[in-house]
């Protein structure tokens, strides 16, 4: 039940990061609506035909802006063509007329919804801390947006203090709502035009199995020289060894069973060598336990202490499982390495369609994918099977990683 209302409350704060990104570019889509207006009036009068390209561009980058934040929570939106250079062509583009359809509805419900959805969090930490400060309050005027209601004691600044808890419970519920409502007409109408732009998506699909693959070639050289470093390495030895004690037995029995144990340690090394590597490639404990008690397992030998919440009613496909089980032993690993860290959270859980992973420490932050930390494979990873990474790490810490996988894929 704990583990419910953290997951609740954190889902909430994210969906009011998402409503305070969705403001920041509803007044860019408002500024940009202002200036299309100006042009429009100008051209009306035969001064503003040559503006007319440069206020298309502008609209494109915003809703550039706006293709950029809702790929950072949730699928990623292909982007259009380039967009013609003379104003006539541009304007018959379809996907300029969805972007012009978009800039106004943007503006006005993207905003709208947004500043409401920031005043419910405000609101309640407002009513919730008036009993702090209500003495502060001139006398005859109401409480906090209660404007008929003067409060003069503790206890009916108590009564409001119970409104904010309600603010807060509206919060948590509506979120999440509120920010899929805002996104809604961006998904709907920034995305490819329908019936085209498939080259676009065969492009980027493209792009992602050509990444699979070259990560596919790196796990096999990886392979490849803990094969030749290490396992054959002491196969080798034991095979010396092996020899030297045969030959040392005419001479002086001790000595060969000196060497016998010496190949005995050997063989056993390479072994565990090989476990290793075989572990590596796909962990038998995921057809033994399952990815929960994988990942269970996982967690137990980390150097950090980490709490585990998993929810997975169904079993997803091998490969969806192995590349979760990688995903966050690379995440737990960077963490022990690079974090500083004194504690780590793992979640997983489906929702819907989806395998939703998220991993988190609180570290120094400051997690980049170009320091070569193992990020840019887990990207690679993620995006072969057509899912979702995010990763925040501002430094000071904390740091968070996000990814989806399609259950079935």
């Amino acid at each position: 039940m704990r583990r419910r209302h953290v997951e609740r409350v954190r889902i909430a704060v994210d969906a009011l990061e998402h409503l305070v990104g969705g403001l920041g570019t509803s007044i860019l889509a408002i500024a940009g609506l202002f200036w299309l207006f100006v042009v429009v009036v100008l051209s009306l009068v035969g001064v503003g035909l040559p503006l007319i390209p440069g206020a298309l561009r502008t609209v494109r980058s915003i809703a550039d802006r706006e293709r950029g934040r809702l790929a950072r929570w949730g699928p990623g939106i292909v982007g259009p063509a380039p967009m013609p250079d003379r104003a006539p062509a541009a304007l018959r583009d379809p996907a300029v007329r969805r972007e012009l359809a978009w800039l106004p509805v943007h503006a006005f419900f993207g905003f709208a919804v947004g500043l409401f959805g920031l005043s419910l969090p405000l609101s309640a930490l407002q009513d919730l801390t008036f009993p702090l400060w209500y003495r502060l309050v001139p006398p005859g005027e109401g409480a906090p947006g209660i404007p008929f209601w003067n409060v003069d004691t503790l206890a009916e600044a108590v009564g409001v203090a119970l409104i904010g808890a309600g603010w807060v419970v509206v919060s948590l519920v509506a979120g999440g709502r509120l920010a899929r409502a805002q996104a809604w007409p961006g998904r709907r109408l920034l995305g490819p035009v329908p019936g085209a732009d498939l080259g676009l998506r065969v492009a980027e699909l493209t792009a992602t199995r050509a990444a699979a693959l070259d990560a596919h070639a790196a796990e096999l050289r990886r392979i490849e020289r803990s094969l030749h470093d290490g396992t054959q390495n002491r196969l080798v030895a034991v095979t010396v060894l092996l020899g030297a004690a045969r030959r040392a037995f005419a001479r002086d029995p001790a000595v060969g069973a000196e060497l016998l144990d010496r190949a005995q340690q050997a063989a056993e090394q390479a072994l565990g060598d090989l476990r290793t590597v075989v572990r590596s490639i796909l962990p038998p404990v995921l057809d033994d336990r399952g990815l929960a008690g994988a990942l269970d397992g996982l967690v137990a030998d980390c150097a950090l202490p980490c709490r585990l919440a998993v929810e997975l009613p169904v079993r997803c496909a091998v490969s969806v499982e192995a590349t979760a089980y990688f995903v966050v032993a690379e995440a737990l690993t960077n963490a022990v390495k690079h974090s500083g860290a004194t504690g780590a959270t793992v979640s997983v859980r489906i929702d819907g369609d989806k395998l939703v992973i998220g991993v988190g420490d609180d570290g120094v932050g400051g997690a980049d994918e170009s320091a070569g930390s193992g990020l840019a494979g887990i990207r690679r990873r993620v995006e072969a099977h057509d899912g979702r990474f995010t990763l925040t790490s501002p430094p000071g810490g904390p740091t968070m990683m996000d990814v989806e996988l399609p259950c079935g894929s």
